[in-house]
């Protein structure tokens, strides 16, 4: 049974009532549980747990350093494409967005990486969108193979595969996956993709699995906050959480909590998440789910992203670019337009985000709001009493 038909059986609706009616006797009863249930997990989102958020938080942070200690895991995404043939409403890259596209040669993915690795990086995640024409299995292949020499710690943000194609990518030296559902609300899915593999719903709710039985050793999930009620979205991710970390608990799972950011296409949020509702999911997702590594990224700006850090956060990008070739240039003698994956001239003025034909920088996926440097970043998990973490696994640990 696979995480699909458990979906199709939760009581959402029961649940997301639950998070809007628990009252403060209730939230203080399932703080106080040993192990919490999905139920509890939902009476935690609710505004009855807000008006106590400063007890969850310091729960929180408690419990995030009785399990992971003070150390906070840096890492950095590194875009190798912007070529894709999904239509996602939300999404810089989308197909039919004017935008500058470029993929990166795998010397150019290399010269990016040893940029990362002046840096003090050890963890680089591999992004790029879903074409099989610019981004095929082999190219990754290839990528993973090119950087597994210098840099330890290789995951994947790309098009969901079946197993036996992630398989030769495991094999390559990759050892993480991450997979955002975008939304877990059926009908503002079908709404947000007009076209394309990813409109298939169930194909990438169950990713994370095939990519578990390939040999990932982490796997990333989330919800995209912004699309549909972010109560329900959370709840929705915990379940897939909890369900993974039951029966993949050969692997690390993370779950990220990002919201949406501007970018190409200028597409309006269609729900708002409240800073302190973001501080809330925090607290809430490490009280339920102890063991899950929490991920926060340059998409949150710096007052919040500081303020965060203590409270549950285990792992966090830094000095990020959303567009290939970001770090370096690298890419710009080769950047073009494309559409529907057909390689057009440039059309001066097109968008503001394609810019004009004398532009050579490939657009970005979306913009961050923390642009301080991964230093700046360290030195900032310092001060808060935490030790960041550049390294945390070596393929050599794996070996007989």
């Amino acid at each position: 049974m696979s995480f699909v038909s458990t979906f199709q059986h939760l009581p959402l609706v029961d649940l997301c009532r639950r998070a809007a009616t628990a009252d403060a006797a209730a939230v203080t009863g399932s703080r106080n549980r040993a192990a919490l249930t999905l139920e509890d997990f939902a009476t935690l989102l609710s505004p009855a747990a807000g008006a106590q958020l400063e007890a969850l938080c310091q729960q929180s942070q408690r419990l995030t350093r009785q399990r992971f200690g003070r150390v906070i895991r840096l890492f950095a995404p590194l875009y190798v494409s912007n070529e894709c043939i999904n239509n996602c409403a939300y999404c810089g890259f989308s197909r039919d967005n004017p935008i500058l596209r470029v993929t990166l040669t795998v010397p150019e993915v290399v010269r990016e990486a040893r940029s990362l690795a002046g840096e003090g990086f050890r963890s680089l995640l591999l992004v790029a969108g879903e074409h099989p024409r610019f981004v095929a299995q082999s190219y990754l292949a290839d990528c993973i193979r090119a950087l597994h020499e210098f840099i330890p710690s290789i995951s994947l943000e790309v098009g969901p595969m079946e197993t036996s194609e992630y398989e030769p990518l495991v094999a390559a030296g990759a050892e993480g996956l991450v997979v955002y559902q975008e939304t877990y609300n059926r009908s503002v899915y079908e709404r947000m993709h007009t076209a394309g593999p990813k409109r298939n719903f169930e194909w990438r709710l169950e990713c994370p699995e095939r990519a578990n039985a390939a040999g990932f050793r982490r796997l990333g999930i989330a919800a995209l906050f912004g699309l549909a009620d972010w109560r329900s979205e959370a709840i929705a991710v915990a379940a897939h959480a909890e369900y993974l970390r039951k029966h993949c608990w050969k692997a690390q799972i993370t779950v990220s909590l990002p919201r949406l950011r501007p970018c190409a296409g200028e597409f309006q949020p269609l729900t708002t998440v409240r800073d302190r509702e973001l501080v809330q999911m925090v607290a809430a997702f490490r009280l339920f789910l102890p063991d899950v590594g929490l991920v926060l990224s340059t998409r949150e700006p710096p007052a919040l992203r500081d303020g965060l850090l203590p409270l549950g956060i285990t792992h966090t990008s830094a000095g990020s670019h959303t567009e290939p070739g970001g770090y370096t240039g690298a890419g710009r003698n080769h950047v073009h337009q494309t559409v529907r994956g057909r390689i057009v001239e440039l059309a001066p003025g097109s968008s503001e985000w394609a810019g004009s034909a004398q532009t050579t920088q490939a657009t970005g996926q979306f913009e961050i709001a923390d642009a301080r440097s991964p230093a700046e970043i360290a030195d900032i998990i310092r001060n808060l009493g935490c030790e960041p973490v550049w390294k945390d696994w070596d393929a050599a640990l794996a070996c007989g």
